[in-house]
């Protein structure tokens, strides 16, 4: 749907997973059935540690915080995908689309840091376990859980900023279920250059540093896991690192194959099959992740059951 230059766009439309009108029915099942787990899994595991006063520890307000994180996440773009489904008018206003493609951005980021910050959480947990309550004191855990918010969604408006400055002159349409950075980039016929520097440079920054912050402190785990002379000791303390390795490998696995290449038809193509991992996969793994390694959780599962 090519427009002219002098047109001032309104809305986009937003292509969806597929054009096939046959599969709306079902995935509109699909995804909603893994919405209402996701809603449930999340929300549940911050009541659930809101409610037992055995689980009111840093790795948990933590936990708290990403389950948080993924909540939004997930709800940001699902209720309008849902609505598409069954929508024959697959649009978004301009200012929707902003909205979108913003906390998207500022939510990734948040997660990233989320996660570095429980890795140092777990790091000092095992490297310094009698120093632990001084050095993760409520203090400093609420100054390692404002940073990733802060510092996502201040990056993330000015990547959006950044986006929405481009000229959209091409097209309308964008091919993917929500408003994401590397289809808008194809849409734009003005020098894209700035943007796509502005991306590649803060997805390979925050991408490194955080995971910089992960190996190194697994790194130290692991050389004090080694030292443990007892199997039993090794293996408790590996427990605990468990859960958060599977979901740091889930996380960051799919945002290297997402960000770190130039926006073209076969990347955008991609991108909508990897974006489906990180916006409804991942979230709805994690309290699973959690909870099925985590003894503390389903002890207090059990107590909230009974």
């Amino acid at each position: 749907m090519p427009i002219t230059n002098d047109s001032t766009i309104t809305e986009f439309i937003l292509l969806g997973l597929t054009d096939c009108p046959e599969l709306q029915p079902l995935l509109f099942v699909l995804f909603l059935v893994v919405y209402l787990v996701t809603l449930l899994g999340n929300l549940g595991m911050m009541v659930l540690i809101r409610l037992d006063s055995r689980l009111h520890k840093p790795m948990y307000f933590f936990l708290t915080n990403l389950a948080f994180v993924d909540l939004c996440y997930t709800s940001n773009a699902t209720p309008q995908m849902l609505t598409n489904f069954l929508s024959e008018k697959k649009t978004i206003t301009f200012a929707g689309c902003f909205t979108q493609c913003y906390i998207f951005i500022a939510l990734l980021l948040t997660e990233l840091y989320m996660l570095a910050a429980m890795a140092y959480d777990r790091y000092v947990a095992i490297c310094s376990p009698l120093r632990y309550g001084v050095k993760m004191s409520r203090r400093v855990c609420i100054c390692l859980a404002t940073f990733p918010y802060v510092y996502g969604f201040s990056d993330g408006l000015f990547q959006a900023i950044l986006t929405f400055c481009l000229t959209f002159c091409r097209s309308k349409v964008i091919n993917h279920f929500y408003c994401a950075d590397p289809p808008l980039i194809k849409l734009s016929c003005s020098d894209t250059s700035v943007k796509e520097h502005a991306m590649l440079i803060s997805a390979g920054f925050n991408l490194s540093s955080s995971l910089t912050v992960i190996l190194v402190s697994y790194a130290f785990i692991i050389a004090a896991i080694l030292r443990i002379k007892s199997a039993e000791g090794r293996h408790k303390a590996f427990s605990t690192c468990g859960s958060h390795m599977v979901a740091v490998t889930l996380f960051y696995g799919t945002l290297f194959c997402m960000y770190v290449r130039p926006p073209t038809d076969k990347t955008v193509e991609e991108s909508k099959i990897i974006a489906v991992f990180y916006t409804f996969v991942n979230p709805v793994l994690n309290p699973l992740i959690y909870s099925l390694r985590n003894k503390d959780v389903q002890r207090a599962l059990k107590n909230v059951l009974r």
